[in-house]
């Protein structure tokens, strides 16, 4: 009875999976599910998992960690057998992209490829992240130690996230730092990455402006005029450009 109930729920998590695939890839639309089982990496990565999860949860030994081990030889994506991963996951290429034992991720996440869910040392217990429902995660992101990132929350590519992060809020930066879009909440997997707030730049040109009015004041106070070669640099400006994401 255990093991009809666990092929039940296997099922039903890999047909939602399939359904994410479809609603988040532009590439998948009017793709078929054989098709998206037989080619799409992310995919045949968690349907591996699921199984793996499966045999694990039942106590049988040995078997998940070698389905493991094979999804990640034929997919470039090392998803822990222990793992806990949510409904309605989508993966989006998914080289490199990492998984730690004690990760607990929920229900409708994205992740970019390259992105770590890992520890920080060599401790026990819970070290690996908790990713809580609808959270986007870029490519290249590294989300380290026991630390939960809240419901709906957006990590921009590449950032470094050692600390918790609150729901709904946009993350960027080494170490990675919490804000927002236009002083607002930005909705959907889909996030306009090329636009996000750098807050390392907006510090550099606070001080760049104060470090321009500061000589000015000196120079209107009889000082020494600054090199001509200041007058160079160049301006911290916000990037523009189209929206990736559509918008």
């Amino acid at each position: 009875m255990a093991g009809l109930y666990s092929l039940t729920r296997v099922a039903r998590e890999v047909r939602r999976d399939l359904d994410a695939a479809r609603e988040r890839d532009p590439s998948a639309a009017g793709v078929g599910p054989l098709e998206l089982l037989a080619t799409w990496p992310g995919v045949q990565a968690l349907l591996a998992h699921r199984i793996a999860s499966a045999l694990h949860g039942a106590g049988i030994p040995v078997l998940p960690r070698v389905i493991a081990y094979l999804a990640r030889v034929l997919t470039g994506i090392e998803i822990h057998h222990a793992a806990h991963v949510g409904e309605g996951l989508f993966i989006d290429h998914g080289a490199g992209v990492v998984v730690g034992e004690t990760a607990v991720i929920g229900d409708g996440v994205t992740l970019y490829q390259g992105v770590t869910l890992g520890g920080t040392g060599f401790e026990t217990g819970k070290r690996h992240p908790t990713v809580q429902d609808n959270v986007t995660i870029g490519s290249g992101a590294k989300l380290l130690g026991p630390i939960e990132i809240g419901h709906g929350a957006k990590i921009g590519a590449n950032s470094v996230v050692v600390r918790d992060v609150p729901p709904n809020s946009t993350v960027v930066g080494v170490p990675g730092h919490p804000v927002r879009i236009d002083g607002r909440r930005v909705e959907g997997p889909d996030t306009d990455w090329i636009h996000l707030p750098d807050p390392v730049a907006d510090a550099m040109r606070t001080l760049s402006t104060r470090v321009a009015e500061l000589e000015r004041m000196v120079t209107e106070l009889g000082g020494t005029a600054p090199p001509a070669e200041a007058e160079n640099v160049h301006a911290l400006r916000p990037v523009r450009g189209r929206n990736p994401a559509g918008g």
